[in-house]
């Protein structure tokens, strides 16, 4: 984290990340840590308190002159869905959709919620009020894994996905989640992304409907996005380490060497981390939203000021 700390303090101008969860005490901790750590310039979402910290900004949405302006915007976005001017002047003002709407609008750069809201409204606000990228419908999610063995990925960096939001992807949602991991590898790793579309088949050395759905995926994927450094399908020995890829995928350049590793469905995702993190001694940082147009993060309930700290700072790097 030291690395991606460096790299947000070095940002001109510094990125604003809102905080719609503005009163929680751990928010508070975490935004005047990272306002006295110059890393960005926090926006936490309520009144002030009296002991308020240096370089932190609070806005009330009541009182917001904007308020008017995201209204309007968030009609815009929902109309033809059925919302009403009336529904959208009740839903505005609400923590979470004014945060996501600061972002959508340019007032902030990203937003970090779910301290205190779940992550289906945590991620609903999002999606109604920032929409998904362009080319991407699919919003899902990345861990980091930083595992002991440097010589695995970037000096021992993996992005896994997705690990916590799209439990039965199909060939075009597996081709998008891709697309944005491999985003996600630049922005978070600085890294170019060398992305394997995982199989318990390699190069038709297994059949099946699911070596079918992630071959027509890699189909979708050298379609979509013709310059990714991408190669399918790939059992996971063979697609990170280079004697077995060599052996099992001669004459990829991905095969034994990839740092983006796409699981195909959730269930082998989240086991992977998990096993990964507990018996392989790696740290999992995340999950982290992506395929969003402007970043926003889900917390969990349960998170502690350091977890916000580390999570706005990834926020940060999202809006590059």
């Amino acid at each position: 984290m030291e690395r991606q700390k460096e790299r947000v303090r070095a940002m001109r101008p510094k990125k604003r990340i809102v905080f719609p969860e503005g009163t929680d005490a751990r928010v508070i901790g975490a935004a005047r840590r990272l306002a006295a750590d110059a890393l960005i310039d926090p926006i936490l979402i309520g009144p002030p308190p009296a002991d308020a910290p240096a370089g932190v900004t609070f806005v009330e949405p009541a009182k917001s002159p904007k308020l008017q302006d995201y209204t309007r915007l968030y009609h815009e976005r929902r109309r033809a869905k059925g919302m009403t001017q009336m529904e959208a002047a009740t839903i505005a003002p609400r923590p979470l959709y004014f945060s996501a709407l600061m972002v959508a609008s340019g007032d902030a750069d990203g937003f970090v919620g779910g301290a205190a809201n779940t992550t289906a409204e945590t991620v609903r606000a999002a999606l109604h009020c920032i929409g998904s990228m362009q080319g991407v419908k699919t919003v899902s999610s990345v861990f980091l894994m930083a595992v002991p063995d440097a010589a695995y990925g970037v000096n021992g960096m993996l992005s896994f996905a997705d690990c916590a939001v799209v439990i039965e992807p199909t060939p075009v949602e597996l081709a998008e989640i891709a697309i944005a991991t491999a985003k996600s590898t630049r922005d978070l790793l600085d890294a170019e992304p060398a992305v394997a579309l995982l199989c318990y088949s390699t190069k038709g050395s297994g059949k099946g409907k699911r070596v079918d759905s992630v071959v027509e995926a890699m189909r979708i994927l050298r379609e979509r996005a013709p310059d990714l450094h991408a190669d399918g399908e790939l059992q996971a020995d063979a697609a990170i380490v280079d004697a077995i890829g060599r052996s099992k995928s001669p004459g990829s350049t991905v095969a034994g060497h990839a740092n983006t590793l796409i699981f195909p469905d959730l269930m082998s995702a989240n086991i992977a981390y998990k096993l990964v993190e507990r018996l392989g001694g790696a740290a999992a940082i995340g999950p982290f939203l992506q395929g969003l147009a402007k970043p926003a993060n889900d917390l969990s309930r349960g998170c502690s000021e350091d977890d916000i700290y580390s999570v706005a700072i990834i926020t940060a790097l999202q809006a590059t």
